[in-house]
C-alpha cells in the first residue's frame, strides 16, 4: 500500500495510462480487444478503483488528524477559558455527557430541565446541546458531497420552510410609440416550493465499558458512529428519493423537481463491444453537456457511478483525444470534457435500455433543509444483558432540486 497521497495519485494514474495504451493498440489496429486485452483492461481499471478508494481513505484519515488536533487545541482553550463559560451552557454540557455515560436516572432536576424538550409529543426525548448537533451536520457535510455542493438551509420550524420561486420570466420589451398605449405583459408567473423536513431514525449500540473507559469521549463516539449512517441514508434519498415523506431525488422524474422533458437520451449502442452492453459515445456526452445554459455550464458537475467512469475511461473525441482526464494531482477533482466528474455509489449504474446512469447538473440548483431539533434516547434496560446501551437518534431533512433547467440526466436509448 502506498504511504502517501502523492505516491497513490501516481499509481492510480499509472494505472488508467497502462488502460489506455491497450485501448489505443485496439483502436490503432480498427478492431475490439481481445479476451487477453480485455482482461488486463479490466485488472487495470480495478487497480484505478482500488487505489481511488485508498485516496479517499488516507485524505479521511488527514482529515480526521486535523479535526483530533483541532479538538484537543479547542479543549485546551476550554479549560482556559472555562470561567469565562455561562453557568447556564456548562450545566447543559455537563447533563448531555451525564446522559450519554450514565443514563437520565442520573439527572439532577436542573440537568434535567436544561436538556429536556418543550412538546409533550416528544416525551423521553432529550435535546443535545447546540454545539453538538452544529458539529455533527458539519461532519456528514464532509462524506455527503452532494449536500456540500447543495444550497443549504436550517429551521426549527416544524411546518418546514416555503420559497417564491419565479417560474417564467416576461417578454421582451414592446416598441411603442409615444403616445401608444402601454399593455400589461401577463408572461410572469410566480410559483412556490415547500420544504419541510421529514423524520429518519435509527438506533446504535455502544458497550457499557466503552462509555466508561478512561480517555473516551461519548460524544465523539455518538458522532462517529452516527456520521456514516446518517451520510449514506442522506445520499441516498438525495439521488434516489421518492418525494413521498422523503427528499426528492435527481434521478427520480418529477414535474416538483426534475421532469423526464429534462431526460437526454443517449445513443448509446453496442458499438464495438462484444458483449452488447450499452457504451457511452463522446458526441452524446457532447450533447448533454450543451444541453445546458452557458450559466449553469460553469459550475455544473458530472455525477456518475464508478461502473459509468470505467466505461467513461475508453472515450475518446474524432481525433483521438481521451474525454476523461483523471486527475494526478493531491486534492484535484477528475474531469470529463472541462467540467468536474463525481462518484457516488447510489447512482443507477444498469445500463440497459431506458435506464438513468448519469447527470450534469449545477448541484447548487439542489437544495436542501436540516432541522438542527436531533434528539437522542438513552435506551439502558433493553440491551443490559449485553452490556450495551442503546441510543436512539432522531433527525430530519428535506431535499429537491428548485430549478430543472440545471440539470440534464442521462438515460440510456430504448432497446
Amino acid at each position: 500500500m502506498a504511504k502517501n497521497l502523492k505516491e497513490l495519485y501516481e499509481l492510480r494514474g499509472k494505472a488508467v495510462a497502462d488502460a489506455r495504451v491497450l485501448v489505443d493498440a485496439a483502436d490503432n489496429a480498427k478492431r475490439i480487444m481481445n479476451e487477453d486485452e480485455e482482461r488486463q483492461y479490466k485488472a487495470f481499471m480495478s487497480d484505478e478503483a482500488r487505489f481511488a478508494d485508498e485516496i479517499k481513505r488516507e485524505e479521511e484519515l488527514l482529515s480526521a488528524e486535523k479535526r483530533v488536533a483541532g479538538e484537543n487545541l479547542a479543549a485546551q482553550n476550554k479549560d482556559e477559558q472555562r470561567g469565562k463559560q455561562s453557568p447556564e451552557n456548562e450545566l447543559r454540557s455537563t447533563a448531555f455527557r451525564k446522559l450519554l455515560v450514565q443514563g437520565e436516572q442520573s439527572l439532577s432536576l436542573d440537568e434535567h430541565r436544561t436538556l429536556t424538550t418543550g412538546s409533550d409529543t416528544q416525551a423521553g426525548f432529550l435535546n443535545s446541546p447546540q454545539e453538538f448537533v452544529q458539529q455533527l451536520i458539519e461532519r456528514v457535510h464532509d462524506e455527503v458531497f452532494i449536500e456540500a455542493a447543495s444550497t443549504q438551509h436550517t429551521t426549527t420550524n416544524a411546518n418546514g420552510l416555503g420559497f417564491p420561486s419565479l417560474e417564467t420570466y416576461p417578454g421582451k420589451i414592446k416598441m411603442i410609440t409615444e403616445i401608444g398605449e402601454v399593455k400589461e405583459d401577463k408572461a410572469l408567473a410566480f410559483g412556490k416550493r415547500e420544504f419541510k423536513p421529514h423524520l429518519a431514525r435509527n438506533l446504535i449500540k455502544i458497550s457499557t465499558k466503552m462509555l466508561r473507559a478512561d480517555g473516551m469521549n461519548p460524544e465523539t463516539i455518538a458522532i462517529n458512529a452516527m456520521t456514516y449512517i446518517i451520510s449514506i441514508t442522506k445520499e441516498y434519498m438525495y439521488l434516489l428519493g421518492t418525494g413521498n415523506q422523503e427528499p426528492l431525488g435527481l434521478f427520480t422524474a418529477s414535474d416538483k423537481g426534475i421532469p423526464t422533458s429534462r431526460d437526454f437520451t443517449t445513443d448509446m449502442n453496442a458499438g464495438n463491444d462484444p458483449t452488447g452492453a450499452f457504451n457511452f459515445t463522446a458526441d452524446a456526452l457532447k450533447g448533454v453537456k450543451y444541453s445546458l445554459k452557458a450559466q449553469y455550464m460553469k459550475t455544473a458537475s458530472w455525477l456518475f457511478h464508478r461502473d459509468a467512469v470505467a466505461r467513461l475511461a475508453k472515450l475518446k473525441t474524432g481525433d483521438g483525444y481521451y474525454i476523461f482526464d483523471a486527475t494526478d494531482k493531491v486534492g484535484a477533482v477528475d474531469q470529463l470534457l472541462g467540467r468536474p466528474l463525481m462518484m457516488s455509489e447510489y447512482v443507477p449504474n444498469t445500463f440497459t435500455a431506458s435506464q438513468y446512469v448519469g447527470m450534469f447538473g449545477d448541484l447548487s440548483k439542489y437544495w436542501t433543509v436540516n432541522s438542527l431539533a436531533l434528539r437522542i434516547q438513552r435506551l439502558n434496560e433493553l440491551f443490559a444483558a449485553t452490556g450495551e446501551v442503546g441510543f436512539l437518534f432522531e433527525l430530519e431533512f428535506d431535499g429537491m432540486p428548485v430549478l430543472s433547467e440545471a440539470f440534464t440526466r442521462i438515460k440510456t436509448a430504448a432497446a
